[in-house]
């Protein structure tokens, strides 16, 4: 007979980088998935882990610095434990800081909930000269303390141990007691023994009458005297179990942040890095989506075929699998090398302790444009994909910037983009550079536009400053970048990579629907895009096979010329014999071209990421006898601002709800048709 493990609830509960992330990680390891806490856009990692008779949902909080619900991040935090009432809370604390970290620790006691303390990152405490009485802690608070080193693993594995025996004895860790005077206002104020000093206080604060007695004793407000208390409780407490040895040394943080921090040379190390990150990315991605694309579409699609037709199933559902499914899954896949790459780059810098110090950086920057310093890297991330820059807004803690950065970054051109402009901009004009330039800052000038107008109706009010963590240099281990990178990537394919494949799925239906069509003409795209076509002719796009191409280039913009050159009946597909012997082993060495491309661009100071081809000769002629210089000018803004690509719009969804996506999808449509007007107006005139 199967015993059933009993469940517990485990709340992991610190400052912002103190570790709570690693341990996590070396203690749920796959379990381990991320989302959004319920109505908001704060994220939430949460993870399972087994031990003896227990198995342990272990929630890491937000990194918060006070209980008091002021930030959505404390507040979530607030109401969770207060609400959810965890069995156990385990407090993570960074020992070289730990004096600080006791603030939260204090009032996480209050709570009077059974508590687990870690006392993490102990190799850098001890390199810093500080030594811990373990034992002493535990004898003052009257909880279990462990010692860990997050970074490797190092004694997380206690924690387990510590809370399935703190929850298994009841072990609540020992009443904390404040100043003389403040502790009789709480005493007059329990009605029951089982009151705890976390519901004692909130009693004192919404009693006047009681907080008056201690504002005329003391002459301040009771919140000062509260912080007052708690402060001198960390302090003596810090003082009793804490020793330090002499430093003669300059740490290597104290080192690192001279360079990296100074105002003009850490600006130009920044850039530096900020261009191998964006390279790195792409460059190295880039081969592996070509081969997943190829692969899924090149081999695996013809082959389900072949399979198919010799079972005798209709063409048109042969089609449908062989070309809506596995090509839905294959648009979804080739996100895949990217979203990997770009979280292994992005986790590596956050864990080393950089990534904050370019947020510090570039504070004073970005507060001119109303924004927080860790703004600036989602946006950069937008001009290589818009997608996995949508996803690096996790690690900004306010909603409100949160919001406004994924309104801005849909604006930002990406190399998909690009592809697009330069066919026009090289059939239409002859300076293309300029045209295409232009449209990068015109794309800027709509983010901030749109970043001003949000600011003014949607989140009215100054911006929320906070005091930015500095957390000490450090190495993370590979296993630890892969699992995140792992939790990422099947979060993306679980939520947003289901949204892409149902909607790819219908547009491909659209195309091809009623069964037995022959032409796109014939099609349901193409009958809409004839329906359409009024709404776009003031903006000079009156030929409807150009309007019709933007339904299936709702996948990715780049497939408007493809779609474009099928409209035209400029392209056909060429059929060949399959063979599928001799397709694995061309798929085998594309494979390995592709591992070589990518890792030989490591070394190329050059990105190749922006090298445009120059291809559909025919589709130009076909192209410049139904559009002017002032339309097609007037087609690529709109390309431009319209978010006109499924994958942003279904991370949009993911990342900031369903109302927020479709609102901003209709704001990009109307905003993209006035601006595309008025320069086909002008254009027109010149």
């Amino acid at each position: 007979m199967k015993v059933l493990k009993k469940i517990l609830r485990v709340a992991l509960a610190g400052n912002p980088n103190v570790g709570k992330t690693s341990i996590l990680n070396h203690l749920a390891g796959t379990t381990l998935k991320v989302g959004n806490w319920p109505g908001v856009t704060v994220e939430k990692r949460e993870g399972k882990a087994t031990y003896k008779d227990y198995t342990l949902i272990l929630v890491d909080l937000p990194g918060i610095y006070t209980l008091e619900p002021v930030s959505e991040d404390e507040l979530i935090a607030y109401r969770f434990l207060t609400e959810e009432s965890p069995d156990v809370i385990v407090n993570v604390i960074e020992t070289p800081n730990m004096e600080r970290d006791l603030l939260l620790t204090a009032e996480l006691l209050e709570l009077g909930l059974p508590m687990v303390i870690v006392l993490n990152m102990m190799d850098e405490a001890q390199k810093l000269g500080i030594e811990i009485d373990t034992q002493k802690l535990e004898e003052l608070l009257g909880i279990k303390v462990v010692k860990t080193n997050g970074r490797i693993g190092l004694g997380v594995k206690e924690i387990l141990s510590a809370v399935i025996e703190t929850y298994e004895k009841g072990i609540k860790p020992k009443e904390v007691k404040y100043s003389e005077e403040m502790e009789k206002i709480l005493d007059a104020l329990r009605e029951e023994a089982s009151e705890s000093k976390h519901q004692l206080i909130k009693k004192l604060l919404s009693y006047r009458e009681h907080a008056q007695k201690l504002e005329r004793f003391y002459g301040k407000p009771v919140y000062d005297i509260l912080r007052d208390d708690r402060f001198a409780f960390v302090h003596g407490l810090y003082n009793e179990v804490v020793k330090r040895k002499a430093i003669t040394s300059m740490d290597i943080t104290s080192l690192l942040d001279k360079f990296l921090l100074h105002p003009y040379l850490g600006m130009t190390i920044f850039l530096l890095v900020m261009f191998a990150l964006f390279k790195v990315s792409f460059d190295f991605s880039k081969p592996f989506m070509d081969w997943l694309d190829g692969f899924l579409n090149g081999f695996v699609s013809p082959f389900v075929r072949i399979e198919l037709e010799k079972l005798g199933v209709e063409n048109w559902v042969v089609r449908f699998i062989s070309e809506a499914l596995i090509g839905g899954v294959g648009f979804v896949l080739t996100f895949t090398p990217l979203i990997a790459t770009i979280y292994l780059l992005l986790s590596f810098l956050e864990f080393t302790g950089y990534l904050p110090r370019i947020a510090f950086l570039m504070d004073r920057f970005m507060h001119r444009l109303g924004l927080h310093g860790k703004s600036l890297i989602p946006l950069l991330l937008g001009f290589g994909c818009n997608v996995p820059a949508i996803v690096a807004t996790r690690t900004m803690e306010s909603r409100r910037d949160k919001l406004l950065v994924i309104a801005m970054i849909p604006f930002m051109s990406c190399p998909a983009r690009l592809v697009v402009f330069s066919f026009f901009a090289i059939t239409f004009f002859s300076h293309p550079v300029l045209v295409i330039f232009s449209l990068y800052l015109l794309g800027i000038l709509v983010a901030f536009f749109t970043a001003i107008l949000l600011k003014k109706v949607a989140f009215k009010g100054g911006l929320d400053h906070f005091v930015m963590e500095l957390p000490p240099y450090r190495l993370p281990t590979l296993r630890l970048l892969l699992r995140i990178v792992w939790v990422y990537l099947k979060d993306f394919l679980y939520r947003a990579g289901t949204l892409i494949f149902a909607v790819s799925v219908l547009i491909w239906l659209s195309l091809n629907l009623p069964p037995g069509v022959k032409t796109t003409q014939e099609s349901l795209a193409g009958r809409f895009g004839k329906l359409i076509t009024p709404i776009f002719e003031p903006i000079g796009i009156t030929d409807w096979r150009i309007s019709t191409s933007l339904i299936p280039a709702f996948l990715a913009r780049e497939i408007v010329l493809s779609s474009m050159a099928t409209i035209y009946s400029v392209e056909k597909e060429e059929t060949k014999d399959f063979l599928p012997l001799e397709e694995v082993k061309k798929q085998a060495y594309a494979l390995k071209d592709a591992a070589e491309e990518a890792f030989s661009s490591l070394i190329n100071p050059l990105p190749k990421t922006f090298e445009v081809s120059e291809e559909h000769n025919t589709l130009r002629a076909a192209i410049s006898k139904s559009m002017s210089g002032a339309s097609a000018l007037s087609f690529m803004i709109f390309i431009l601002i319209y978010t006109s690509c499924l994958g942003t719009v279904a991370v949009m969804w993911r990342e900031a709800g369903r109302g927020f996506a479709l609102g901003f999808l209709i704001y990009s449509f109307v905003m993209a048709w006035i601006v595309s007007f008025l320069v086909y107006r002008i254009g027109s005139l010149i």
